[in-house]
């Protein structure tokens, strides 16, 4: 065990084995975009022997990221099937019986009309977990209809909520609905599906909807609402920045800082460390919160970002300065504990969370469709690989 890894630290994975607590579980990915292939990677991430099943002229990603440089493909070879070949569905049936998990992001019954629906798969493979992403769900009136993060976190009412008083709802760019609604719950499901399965023996559908999943992460706001301690009025509450001691505040370089010290200790210790003890307002009478929240504005406009970070920073005024994704990862905490890293010449998230004794780690880089078909199909047991790929029933590109 490498240094790194004693230390619970993501390490890289040596020889292309798999390391961390999912090792030895097998997984199918049926490729898409969006959640799914999120999911697919954070279990790659944590040790499991992932196939992705890239389709020949599978559509791409809405936006031109080269798939060699998408990180949702890291962690797991890509075998190029022909779906609508006799030979390509059989062969991706045959890795499907070698398989403890499926996972496919298609809308409702795509993977039926293509011969990889559940009822087919679990009858082939009673024990196996068959996860399926979408954004609506498996059924409801809008389950057939297309979608993205933007319309799936609108109707749940956490894009409502999310902006400034009097100005548009701002959108979350998609972490909210399809990463955090999405991903992490069907990966949850997957996993919970798994350990009812070590007893039961039995396999079922995990049906992870983003709609589903966003309402649920509201859970606390919606019991707020219920009770009458929370407005309908975007950006007046304590946790949207209605509240002026829970909000972002600019420095005099155009830099942004964080301020959240909602306790009343930390909240005090903002205070003394600002000077402004005997000058602030009373901040439990939301009469005084625009007083309060120009005072604020006018003293952080004082100093530069990094400036006001080294008064403040590691103190409980819980103040941290609001970085960009080019800068996080070298913020000194974020460094030291290696929360990206640098993998295959990019910068990237380490897999997250952390083990203790079964420490997760990097594996291959994100590849092209097609570029693992012959090595992985043979190192699953598949017969006849270069007979597949003659026929046109597998791809290796």
């Amino acid at each position: 065990m490498t240094a790194a890894a004693a230390g619970g630290r993501p390490a890289e994975a040596e020889g292309g084995t798999s390391a961390g607590p999912l090792a030895g579980l097998r997984v199918v990915e049926l490729a898409g975009i969006g959640p799914a292939p999120f999911a697919a990677m954070l279990l790659a991430d944590l040790g499991a022997d992932v196939v992705r099943i890239d389709r020949p002229g599978e559509p791409s990603l809405p936006v031109p990221l080269p798939p060699e440089a998408d990180l949702l493909r890291r962690g797991r070879p890509s075998v190029c099937l022909d779906l609508k070949h006799p030979d390509g569905l059989a062969t991706a049936l045959a890795l499907v019986d070698r398989a403890d998990v499926l996972v496919e992001g298609y809308r409702p019954g795509v993977a039926e009309r293509l011969g990889l629906g559940p009822d087919v798969c679990l009858a082939r493979r009673p024990a196996l977990v068959y996860g399926r992403m979408t954004g609506w769900g498996q059924d409801g009136p809008l389950a057939q209809a297309a979608g993205h993060d933007i319309g799936y976190v609108a109707v749940t009412g956490a894009l409502h909520a999310i902006g400034r008083a009097g100005g548009p709802p701002q959108v979350p760019v998609n972490l909210v609905g399809d990463f955090g609604g999405g991903a992490l719950y069907l990966v949850v499901g997957v996993l919970a599906a798994l350990h009812e399965a070590r007893t039961s023996g039995r396999g079922q559908v995990v049906d992870a909807a983003v709609v589903d999943g966003t309402a649920h992460l509201s859970t606390l706001v919606t019991s707020l609402v219920a009770a009458g301690l929370w407005s309908d009025r975007r950006g007046t509450n304590v946790l949207d920045t209605g509240a002026p001691f829970y909000d972002v505040y600019e420095t005099s370089d155009g830099g942004w800082l964080a301020v959240g010290p909602l306790e009343p200790a930390f909240y005090a210790e903002l205070l003394r460390l600002l000077d402004l003890t005997d000058r602030a307002p009373d901040r439990l009478d939301p009469r005084q919160w625009p007083a309060l929240r120009a005072l604020l504005a006018d003293t952080f406009r004082r100093r530069t970002r990094d400036e006001w970070t080294a008064v403040l920073e590691g103190t409980d005024a819980c103040v941290e300065p609001v970085l960009s994704y080019a800068e996080a990862p070298g913020h000194p905490h974020l460094a030291a504990r290696r929360t990206y890293v640098e993998h295959h010449g990019t910068v990237q998230p380490a897999p997250a969370p952390r083990f203790s004794r079964t420490p997760t780690a990097l594996g291959s880089p994100p590849t092209a469709p097609g570029a693992g078909t012959r090595a992985t199909l043979s190192a699953w047991g598949i017969d006849d690989v270069d007979a597949l790929v003659a026929s046109g029933a597998a791809v290796q590109s």
